[in-house]
């Protein structure tokens, strides 16, 4: 029998560690785009979901550089505001909170999430997505509900970060007994839309969350 991984809280990450884990490649994204916000404004995309088809993309081999698109007629509307990125420390904080379904635990604690399994892309202009990717440890490979634990991730996601992200969940490689199926199903537009609309499984949802600050 496969005992889960259980972490204390001391043990999980936090900002002022932050140094040791996110990689030059983000602090150098980071800083170039803070440095093109002072110099313009930039403008939200209004209509990003329906850019992108999951199911034209291949699961296996993504990371967050690949996930990166460029679109030449992409419907820009205007906005003051500008365009704070986002870390890989800040996605850990909003899903290593969430409860797990099975146990007691959180998923940080459990480490289902973990922020080395954390990949962000800041969209550096206006014909840029961001794009996070963020890849999920199943606590054993024939856990039942690997697929609950997703969508629990991407509806918290969903809800707390802006539109101009594309978010894509994967279990990562060689936890899960039926890991391609999973896959697709966590990023499956219409699947996800349809379990949404699911009360019982919103309740449990509902329930993972609470625990999120």
């Amino acid at each position: 029998m496969q005992i889960p991984t259980v972490l204390d809280v001391s043990e999980l990450p936090r900002r002022g560690d932050q140094a040791d884990y996110v990689d030059k490649e983000n602090i150098e994204r980071s800083e170039e785009i803070l440095y093109q916000h002072r110099l313009q404004e930039l403008s939200l995309l209004t209509d990003y979901e329906t850019l992108y088809d999951i199911e034209d993309t291949p699961v296996e081999g993504l990371n967050a550089s690949s996930l990166i698109k460029e679109e030449s007629n992409i419907s820009i509307q205007s906005s003051s505001s500008n365009l704070e990125p986002i870390d890989a420390q800040e996605i850990y904080d909003l899903t290593a909170s969430i409860s797990d379904p099975e146990h007691p635990l959180t998923l940080g604690q459990l480490a289902v999430v973990n922020l080395n399994d954390i990949e962000v892309k800041n969209a550096s202009d206006k014909s840029q997505i961001g794009e996070i990717l963020l890849r999920i440890t199943p606590t054993i490979s024939q856990c039942s509900l690997a697929t609950l634990i997703g969508l629990g991730i991407r509806v918290r996601l969903d809800r707390c970060l802006p539109k101009r992200f594309r978010i894509t969940i994967l279990l990562k490689e060689g936890t899960h007994q039926t890991e391609k199926q999973v896959n697709k199903q966590l990023n499956d537009k219409e699947r996800v839309s349809a379990a949404a609309e699911n009360p019982q499984l919103l309740k449990v949802i509902s329930n993972m969350l609470s625990s999120c600050e």
